[in-house]
């Protein structure tokens, strides 16, 4: 299992920000060489050959070896997952960046050390023992701030039975309503910071405006790290509606929708339910509020359409049964999740973009919560 471990940087910024432009350096010169590929019709370069191209430059630019290298590698790979001939330039608005190998970054108490500096952190959470992987690197928020994200490869814990699951149905009045009646409300933390974040605008305090968006950010965050890591512990395997939160992101919901943060929450379920061997599946969410879950028919006397959207409470015609639209839908849900696991079918492959096994998973940019 491979996570994501984020630490704030509390020392020697003034050198990470003098790293970053010579790694702004490096990214512009390996898209000047593509761009010469691309005017002679050679072959496109490849993360191999930038990292010849580039030998020799570390002591002239006073940059770390390792770290040309990565800059190179993942140019290459950027360009390959655009699938761009050349990428955008690094500039003085760039957030900086500065990439390094996982073998080139060593523990020293509760700070690191890298290319012969002390990096003090601000040790929130303890760095379990694992291999730290190439992915590691130092990386800049839109306030200044310097972060370590350290990549690192941890053993994966046995699946657990499949005793205790949960059917999960997201919302806006409610973030989620469970299988088992239980609800979790939507704080809407952007909403509530919406009054002064319009007159920090009005006032073209652009500081006070950054400061409100990551406060808010900070608060989502959270929220959405403590809901995911107690669903994680309590249930063994985890069903989730495939909402096209994208989509609804496009229509006058969107506020709503980005300020629940449903993607961000699913990822959070799926990485979780890994780390503590529950199982996690999103199923097909189609006519889970109109089917009733008592009988399994779909009665006459359902909600139907966007007039029926009002309606939050409804009873069967075939079996007289009175359901709460939005706990029928998480029911149902289950159900579909639980058939969805005893047919085996891929439970990560659209989660994630790609298919997981039982001996590899999808690497999760994600701050880590026990």
């Amino acid at each position: 299992m491979v996570l994501v471990y984020r630490y704030r940087v509390k020392s020697l910024n003034g050198l990470l920000n003098q790293q970053a432009g010579k790694v702004n350096f490096v990214w512009n010169y390996c898209n000047d060489r593509q761009k010469d590929a691309l005017r002679f019709c050679r072959p496109w370069l490849t993360g191999f050959d930038l990292n010849k191209l580039t030998a020799g430059s570390s002591k002239e630019l006073e940059l770390h070896s390792g770290t040309i290298n990565a800059v190179c590698e993942q140019f290459a790979r950027s360009r390959a997952q655009h699938h761009r001939p050349y990428l955008r330039y690094r500039g003085c608005k760039s957030l900086g960046w500065v990439p390094l190998k996982g073998r080139d970054l060593h523990r020293a108490g509760d700070a690191f050390r890298f290319a012969g500096n002390t990096f003090r952190v601000f040790y929130s959470r303890a760095l379990p023992e694992g291999k730290i992987k190439d992915g590691t690197c130092f990386a800049q928020d839109s306030r200044g701030n310097w972060f370590l994200n350290i990549v690192i490869e941890l053993a994966e814990l046995p699946a657990r039975p499949l005793v205790h699951g949960v059917g999960i149905d997201l919302g806006l009045k409610d973030l989620a309503v469970l299988s088992n009646e239980e609800r979790i409300a939507a704080p809407g933390f952007y909403r509530k910071a919406e009054m002064a974040l319009a007159a920090a605008q009005r006032a073209h305090k652009k500081r006070r405006i950054r400061a409100i968006h990551a406060r808010t950010a900070r608060q989502r965050m959270d929220m959405l790290h403590n809901r995911s890591a107690e669903l994680a512990r309590a249930f063994d395997h985890i069903a989730v509606g495939n909402i096209n939160a994208s989509g609804l992101a496009q229509t006058s919901l969107a506020k709503s929708v980005l300020d629940a943060g449903w993607s961000t929450f699913r990822k959070m379920l799926a990485y979780k339910a890994l780390r503590h061997g529950a199982r996690y599946v999103e199923v097909d969410e189609r006519f889970t509020t109109q089917t009733c879950s008592n009988c399994g028919a779909l009665p006459d006397s359902r909600p139907k359409g966007i007039a029926g959207l009002g309606i939050r409470e409804w009873t069967c015609s075939d079996c007289d049964q009175v359901h709460d639209r939005d706990v029928n839908a998480a029911i149902n849900i289950l159900r579909r999740g639980r058939a969805t696991l005893e047919a085996g079918i891929p439970i990560l492959s659209e989660v994630m973009g790609r298919t997981s096994n039982e001996g590899s998973i999808p690497t999760v940019r994600c701050r880590h919560w026990q």
